[in-house]
């Protein structure tokens, strides 16, 4: 009676065996293949007769032989089991991604298990490796990472233009002077506004003003050095953080920027839109109070160009 019952339990554990939704792979102490489940032969295409008595290398040439062989021995002579999750390493074997909900991801995330199998003789002599489909997991977790990026980056975007925000740019001058503070390293603000934007609203209209703004953007996004950050002011106002940069520096930027923009060309319905800019530049070479006394100061060197004729640069002394 026993011995018909312990056949029906194992019927029924190679049954469960087949039929469970993860990998299920036993190894000799030599890792060759003893056991290979249904979800293993529809994964890989190798079916069981052709992977059992296989060396598990043979069948995953990919795997790392020395790091795999060390998770096993491990798990052998400590009798415990071992574990490897997806974030760390994305998987175990390389298997195609079937999901239909997770089709976009390359290849199917795994989650695997290493555990002890003992003999009758309670001496270790296999092991048995699961492995989990958890692209979905994981599918679900770039999305959502995506998306607080892309949040992210509309916080700090100015819609209009692409530049860094007001609030972006702000915060990024607050973090440079506080560098500055206890190390003494040197920032500049350039101050730009467009010459005579008004005239460019009024006379082709608000939406040939707006594209006027975003190729402004695109020159001064293709002047700007990596470590720079340009943002919108307000309006036809921008702004440029140069860290790491004394006043000399920033004003033979803004005078390469300021060329840059007169040979700007904006095409409208066959006509050309041209305009100039005014800038103004600072750095904190002198002693200050606070973050908003180098946007104090490039503004006041701004308006001096603004006041002696346009389309110039001007340094705050």
């Amino acid at each position: 009676m026993n011995e018909r019952i312990d056949i029906k339990e194992l019927h029924w554990l190679l049954a469960v065996t087949q039929n469970i939704d993860v990998g299920i792979v036993v190894l000799d102490r030599d890792l060759q293949v003893q056991v290979w489940n249904t979800f293993m032969e529809n994964r890989s295409g190798v079916i069981p007769f052709e992977a059992i008595g296989k060396s598990f290398f043979e069948l995953f040439p990919e795997l790392n032989r020395a790091w795999f062989s060390k998770k096993v021995d491990n798990v052998i002579t400590l009798g415990t089991p071992a574990f490897t999750i997806w974030e760390q390493r994305p998987y175990l074997v390389r298997f195609k991604n079937y999901q239909p909900i997770t089709g976009q991801e390359e290849f199917m995330y795994q989650n695997t298990s290493l555990f002890p199998l003992r003999g009758t003789n309670n001496q270790i002599s296999h092991t048995c490796l699961v492995i989990y489909d958890v692209t979905d997991v994981a599918a679900n977790r770039h999305q959502l990472l995506n998306a607080n990026r892309q949040l992210q980056k509309l916080s700090s975007t100015d819609r209009l233009t692409g530049l860094n925000n007001r609030g972006h740019w702000e915060e990024a001058l607050k973090q440079e002077y506080a560098r500055h503070s206890r190390y003494g390293s040197q920032t500049s603000l350039v101050m730009l506004d467009i010459d005579h934007f008004k005239h460019v609203n009024d006379s082709w209209g608000h939406q040939v003003g707006d594209q006027v703004l975003q190729a402004m953007a695109e020159v001064v996004r293709a002047q700007v050095r990596g470590a720079d950050i340009a943002g919108r002011y307000g309006g036809e106002e921008f702004v440029v953080l140069l860290p790491d940069t004394d006043k000399e520096g920033a004003r033979i930027f803004a005078e390469r920027l300021r060329t840059a923009v007169e040979a700007l060309e904006v095409k409208h319905e066959g006509q050309s839109i041209r305009c100039t800019i005014s800038l103004g530049v600072a750095d904190l070479s002198k002693p200050s109070n606070g973050y908003k006394a180098l946007i104090e100061w490039a503004d006041q060197a701004l308006y001096q160009s603004k006041k002696n004729g346009r389309n110039r640069v001007t340094v705050h002394d």
